[in-house]
Protein backbone atom coordinates (compact mmCIF):
# COMPACT_ATOMS: atom_id res chain seq x y z
CA UNK A 1 0.00 0.00 0.00
CA UNK A 2 1.25 3.49 -0.85
CA UNK A 3 1.38 5.83 2.17
CA UNK A 4 -0.21 9.26 2.02
CA UNK A 5 1.20 12.38 3.61
CA UNK A 6 -0.44 15.76 4.09
CA UNK A 7 1.15 19.05 3.12
CA UNK A 8 0.22 22.70 2.72
CA UNK A 9 -1.72 23.56 -0.41
CA UNK A 10 -0.17 27.03 -0.18
CA UNK A 11 2.85 26.93 2.12
CA UNK A 12 3.81 30.09 4.06
CA UNK A 13 7.48 29.36 3.27
CA UNK A 14 6.83 30.34 -0.37
CA UNK A 15 8.38 27.18 -1.76
CA UNK A 16 11.71 27.28 0.08
CA UNK A 17 11.46 23.74 1.39
CA UNK A 18 11.00 24.75 5.03
CA UNK A 19 7.50 23.37 5.63
CA UNK A 20 7.71 20.31 7.83
CA UNK A 21 6.48 17.84 5.27
CA UNK A 22 9.88 18.37 3.61
CA UNK A 23 11.70 16.01 5.98
CA UNK A 24 9.04 13.33 5.46
CA UNK A 25 9.22 13.66 1.68
CA UNK A 26 13.02 13.53 1.90
CA UNK A 27 13.00 10.41 4.07
CA UNK A 28 10.62 8.63 1.71
CA UNK A 29 12.82 9.57 -1.25
CA UNK A 30 15.94 8.33 0.54
CA UNK A 31 14.44 4.89 1.07
CA UNK A 32 12.83 4.69 -2.36
CA UNK A 33 9.25 4.56 -1.07
CA UNK A 34 6.59 6.04 -3.35
CA UNK A 35 3.90 8.11 -1.66
CA UNK A 36 0.81 10.18 -2.31
CA UNK A 37 0.27 13.73 -1.07
CA UNK A 38 -2.99 15.17 0.21
CA UNK A 39 -2.83 18.97 0.03
CA UNK A 40 -4.77 20.87 2.69
CA UNK A 41 -5.68 24.51 3.18
CA UNK A 42 -5.42 26.27 6.52
CA UNK A 43 -9.21 26.10 7.09
CA UNK A 44 -9.19 22.38 6.22
CA UNK A 45 -6.45 21.79 8.81
CA UNK A 46 -8.89 22.90 11.53
CA UNK A 47 -11.70 20.62 10.39
CA UNK A 48 -12.61 17.34 12.08
CA UNK A 49 -11.31 15.16 9.25
CA UNK A 50 -7.79 16.54 9.54
CA UNK A 51 -7.89 16.84 13.33
CA UNK A 52 -8.60 13.13 13.51
CA UNK A 53 -5.17 12.62 11.93
CA UNK A 54 -3.36 15.56 13.56
CA UNK A 55 -4.96 16.73 16.83
CA UNK A 56 -3.10 20.05 16.75
CA UNK A 57 -4.24 21.00 13.26
CA UNK A 58 -0.79 20.99 11.69
CA UNK A 59 1.08 19.19 8.94
CA UNK A 60 2.49 16.72 8.10
CA UNK A 61 0.60 13.54 8.74
CA UNK A 62 1.42 10.07 7.46
CA UNK A 63 -1.16 7.40 6.77
CA UNK A 64 -0.31 3.85 5.73
CA UNK A 65 -3.29 1.52 5.92
CA UNK A 66 -4.68 1.70 9.45
CA UNK A 67 -1.59 3.47 10.79
CA UNK A 68 -1.80 7.26 11.05
CA UNK A 69 1.10 9.26 12.48
CA UNK A 70 1.82 12.93 13.10
CA UNK A 71 4.97 14.88 14.03
CA UNK A 72 7.67 14.91 11.37
CA UNK A 73 10.39 13.32 13.52
CA UNK A 74 8.11 10.46 14.58
CA UNK A 75 7.16 9.87 10.95
CA UNK A 76 10.77 9.92 9.78
CA UNK A 77 11.74 7.52 12.56
CA UNK A 78 8.95 5.13 11.52
CA UNK A 79 10.11 5.27 7.90
CA UNK A 80 13.71 4.68 8.96
CA UNK A 81 12.77 1.68 11.10
CA UNK A 82 10.80 0.04 8.32
CA UNK A 83 13.06 0.68 5.33
CA UNK A 84 16.83 0.33 4.94
CA UNK A 85 18.93 3.39 4.27
CA UNK A 86 18.35 5.83 7.11
CA UNK A 87 19.64 3.95 10.15
CA UNK A 88 22.83 1.99 10.82
CA UNK A 89 22.56 -1.79 11.03
CA UNK A 90 23.91 -2.04 14.58
CA UNK A 91 21.76 -1.25 17.61
CA UNK A 92 24.22 1.26 19.03
CA UNK A 93 24.27 3.19 15.76
CA UNK A 94 20.47 3.20 15.62
CA UNK A 95 20.30 4.57 19.15
CA UNK A 96 22.82 7.31 18.38
CA UNK A 97 20.92 8.31 15.25
CA UNK A 98 17.78 8.62 17.35
CA UNK A 99 19.71 10.80 19.81
CA UNK A 100 20.62 13.15 16.97
CA UNK A 101 17.00 13.28 15.85
CA UNK A 102 16.01 14.33 19.36
CA UNK A 103 18.88 16.82 19.46
CA UNK A 104 17.72 18.40 16.22
CA UNK A 105 14.15 18.84 17.39
CA UNK A 106 14.63 19.49 21.10
CA UNK A 107 18.00 21.23 21.39
CA UNK A 108 18.74 22.94 18.06
CA UNK A 109 15.28 23.82 16.80
CA UNK A 110 13.79 25.85 19.69
CA UNK A 111 16.31 28.74 19.67
CA UNK A 112 16.43 28.77 15.86
CA UNK A 113 12.65 28.96 15.53
CA UNK A 114 12.35 31.60 18.27
CA UNK A 115 15.02 33.72 16.60
CA UNK A 116 13.34 33.44 13.21
CA UNK A 117 9.84 34.12 14.46
CA UNK A 118 10.98 37.17 16.41
CA UNK A 119 12.65 38.52 13.29
CA UNK A 120 9.39 38.17 11.37
CA UNK A 121 6.79 39.06 13.99
CA UNK A 122 8.49 41.42 16.44
CA UNK A 123 10.50 43.76 14.23
CA UNK A 124 8.11 46.65 14.89
CA UNK A 125 7.95 46.05 18.65
CA UNK A 126 9.76 48.36 21.08
CA UNK A 127 11.69 45.46 22.61
CA UNK A 128 12.98 44.03 19.33
CA UNK A 129 16.39 45.72 19.25
CA UNK A 130 17.13 44.81 22.87
CA UNK A 131 15.92 41.22 22.63
CA UNK A 132 17.32 40.14 19.28
CA UNK A 133 21.01 39.94 20.30
CA UNK A 134 20.07 37.57 23.14
CA UNK A 135 18.11 35.35 20.76
CA UNK A 136 20.93 35.35 18.23
CA UNK A 137 23.48 34.42 20.88
CA UNK A 138 21.34 31.47 21.97
CA UNK A 139 21.43 30.19 18.37
CA UNK A 140 25.17 30.79 18.03
CA UNK A 141 25.87 28.90 21.24
CA UNK A 142 24.18 25.82 19.79
CA UNK A 143 25.90 26.28 16.43
CA UNK A 144 29.28 26.53 18.17
CA UNK A 145 28.59 23.28 20.00
CA UNK A 146 27.32 21.46 16.93
CA UNK A 147 30.26 22.62 14.80
CA UNK A 148 32.69 21.45 17.47
CA UNK A 149 31.09 18.03 17.53
CA UNK A 150 30.90 17.68 13.74
CA UNK A 151 34.50 18.78 13.24
CA UNK A 152 35.75 17.71 9.82
CA UNK A 153 33.40 14.71 9.58
CA UNK A 154 31.04 14.35 6.66
CA UNK A 155 28.05 13.39 8.80
CA UNK A 156 27.21 13.42 12.50
CA UNK A 157 27.86 9.74 13.23
CA UNK A 158 29.33 7.65 10.45
CA UNK A 159 27.15 7.41 7.36
CA UNK A 160 24.24 9.73 6.56
CA UNK A 161 21.27 8.87 8.77
CA UNK A 162 17.87 10.06 9.89
CA UNK A 163 19.73 12.13 12.48
CA UNK A 164 21.44 14.12 9.74
CA UNK A 165 18.18 14.45 7.82
CA UNK A 166 16.39 16.03 10.77
CA UNK A 167 19.38 18.17 11.77
CA UNK A 168 19.80 19.61 8.29
CA UNK A 169 16.08 20.29 8.14
CA UNK A 170 16.44 22.46 11.24
CA UNK A 171 19.65 24.20 10.13
CA UNK A 172 18.10 25.16 6.80
CA UNK A 173 15.72 27.42 8.70
CA UNK A 174 18.69 29.74 9.28
CA UNK A 175 19.07 30.37 5.55
CA UNK A 176 17.43 33.83 5.48
CA UNK A 177 19.58 35.04 8.39
CA UNK A 178 22.90 34.25 6.68
CA UNK A 179 24.20 33.04 10.03
CA UNK A 180 25.50 29.72 8.73
CA UNK A 181 28.09 31.59 6.66
CA UNK A 182 29.96 32.13 9.93
CA UNK A 183 30.19 28.34 10.38
CA UNK A 184 31.90 26.96 7.26
CA UNK A 185 31.81 23.33 8.36
CA UNK A 186 28.10 23.51 9.11
CA UNK A 187 27.40 25.33 5.86
CA UNK A 188 29.27 22.60 3.98
CA UNK A 189 27.37 19.95 5.95
CA UNK A 190 24.05 21.43 4.86
CA UNK A 191 25.26 21.79 1.28
CA UNK A 192 26.28 18.11 1.18
CA UNK A 193 22.83 17.09 2.34
CA UNK A 194 21.10 19.39 -0.13
CA UNK A 195 23.14 17.85 -2.96
CA UNK A 196 21.74 14.38 -2.27
CA UNK A 197 19.45 13.27 -5.12
CA UNK A 198 16.71 12.32 -2.65
CA UNK A 199 16.75 15.83 -1.18
CA UNK A 200 16.55 17.40 -4.64
CA UNK A 201 13.57 15.24 -5.60
CA UNK A 202 11.74 16.07 -2.38
CA UNK A 203 12.54 19.78 -2.68
CA UNK A 204 11.45 19.98 -6.30
CA UNK A 205 8.17 18.20 -5.58
CA UNK A 206 7.38 20.46 -2.64
CA UNK A 207 8.42 23.58 -4.54
CA UNK A 208 6.16 22.66 -7.44
CA UNK A 209 3.18 22.70 -5.08
CA UNK A 210 3.98 26.33 -4.30
CA UNK A 211 4.40 27.16 -7.98
CA UNK A 212 0.98 25.72 -8.77
CA UNK A 213 -0.63 27.43 -5.77
CA UNK A 214 0.85 30.80 -6.72
CA UNK A 215 -0.76 30.57 -10.16
CA UNK A 216 -4.18 30.66 -8.57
Amino acid sequence: MTPTITAFKASPDRGRGLARDMQVRWALEEVGQSYDVRLVTFPEMKQAEHLARQPFGQIPTFQDGDLCLFESAAIVHHIALNHPGLLPADEGGKARALSWMFAAMSTMQPPIVEFGMATILERDKPWFEARQPMLEQAVRTRLDQLAARLGDAEWLDGDFSAGDLMMVGVLRRLGPSGMLADYPTLAAYVARAEARPAFRRAYDDQHQVWVEASKG
